[in-house]
């Protein structure tokens, strides 16, 4: 049966994992990244106690889950904003067209284009 310490323990890791959502939600990676030290900290504590079953860990065990699949897409969403960028770095460098025969052909940009002057 846990006690009320274990209870104030759980309390507060689901505010830490409510704070975390919405921080997920916003998008406040700044706020996400203060919250995460808290939340290690209140898991380890909580691992360390002997309650095994109980409605509450239960409930957190499920914001856990809700919490971490917000975390997978906003990873996701991270790695397609960098694959676009490496995209539109990669057009920048390159003109890209198609032939007649389907063929890709390439032709590198240049960086500095000059002006020429002639009298």
């Amino acid at each position: 049966m846990p006690t009320n310490t274990d209870t104030d323990l759980i309390r507060s890791l689901e505010d830490v994992l409510d704070l975390e959502r919405t921080a997920l939600v916003d998008g406040d990676l700044n706020r996400l990244n203060q919250v995460v030290p808290e939340k290690e900290k209140l898991i380890d504590t909580i691992n360390e106690l002997q309650v095994f079953e109980s409605a509450e860990l239960i409930r957190l065990q499920k914001k856990v889950e809700r919490n971490q699949l917000l975390l997978n897409s906003a990873a996701e969403g991270i790695r397609a904003v960098a694959d676009r960028m490496a995209e539109l770095r990669r057009v920048r460098q390159e003109f890209t067209t198609y032939g007649a025969d389907g063929q890709r052909n390439g032709f590198a940009v240049r960086r500095n284009p000059k002006l020429e002057k002639r009298a």
